[in-house]
């Protein structure tokens, strides 16, 4: 029997991961902003689960769960970090403190819980880290970017981290989702729209509509979770959804013609150190 820690358990995604956790037979730590929301686990479940109240922007408080969590199931197996928000707004239309809003939730959140669960992994010398990112770690389009900040913040994290803790036989995997309808979108915070970025919104929309992104079921993913969870040597990264390969391909592919393109320009910054 593992022990999870989840956070975001209550909604979207992380409630399907909650549900099928459980279901096979392991004990859960799930938090969330309101702890009355996973009442349903804890009735269902009992003492398997321990349901948390969490703001995981408070680094003392992820502390303090994660020495509650360890003290009440020995330690802790596999974290997965879930909890975030999208916020949706052009650079410029995004305000000060929803882009730090942004940061501290989706990028210092992970951190902090990634940083509470290390020394116990480290000293078991086993664990497992799953950051759940997007596709929007790996690629930026209008509209996203300062969503897709904290997801690139995050990949190099975890890209690091993964390196670091190798040693440990701990593994660290990026979870990339492409499309699921879980109301992520609607439940966050948006920038005030500004007539002057009306183009880089409909630019979004249409390139989400020409992508040939096909929305996936967010109950499937479940199943995906325990199949890494279970795999011995897991990947840095992983693609939740289809299609998603073919933006990669077309994405690489653009960064390195754009390179070499302007080698010259690298050349000449380079200097001839024989003129020195």
């Amino acid at each position: 029997m593992s022990t999870w820690f989840l956070t975001g358990a209550s909604r979207g995604l992380g409630a399907y991961w909650a549900e099928a956790i459980l279901e096979r037979g392991d004990n859960l730590a799930a938090t969330a902003r309101d702890a009355a929301t996973l009442n349903p686990l804890t009735d269902r479940y009992g003492e398997r689960v321990l349901a948390l109240e969490l703001d995981v922007t408070d680094r003392a408080a992820v502390d303090a769960a994660v020495n509650r969590v360890e003290q009440r199931f020995g330690g802790i197996d596999l974290l997965v970090n879930n909890a975030g928000h999208m916020l949706v707004g052009a650079v410029e239309e995004v305000s000060a403190d929803q882009a730090r809003a942004q940061m501290d939730v989706n990028y210092f959140g992970a951190l902090w819980t990634t940083r509470a669960v290390l020394p116990g992994m480290r000293r078991r010398r086993r664990g497992r880290i799953m950051q759940v990112s997007s596709l929007g770690g790996l690629v930026a389009y209008p509209a996203l970017g300062i969503y897709q900040a904290s997801k690139w913040a995050l990949e190099a994290m975890s890209q690091a981290l993964a390196a670091e803790v190798a040693a440990y036989d701990i593994h660290v995997t990026l979870i990339e989702p492409i499309i699921f309808p879980t109301g992520l979108a609607a439940a966050s915070p948006q920038a005030t729209p500004n007539p002057a970025y009306a183009h880089a919104r409909e630019a979004l929309y249409a390139g989400s509509a020409s992508s040939g992104f096909t929305p996936g079921d967010p109950a499937a993913t479940a199943q995906a979770i325990l199949a890494l969870a279970d795999t011995p040597n897991p990947p840095l990264r992983v693609l939740f959804g289809t299609n998603g390969l073919d933006a990669l391909r077309t994405e690489y592919a653009g960064r390195l013609a754009g390179l070499e393109k302007w080698d010259h320009l690298s050349r000449l910054a380079q200097g001839d150190p024989a003129k020195k």
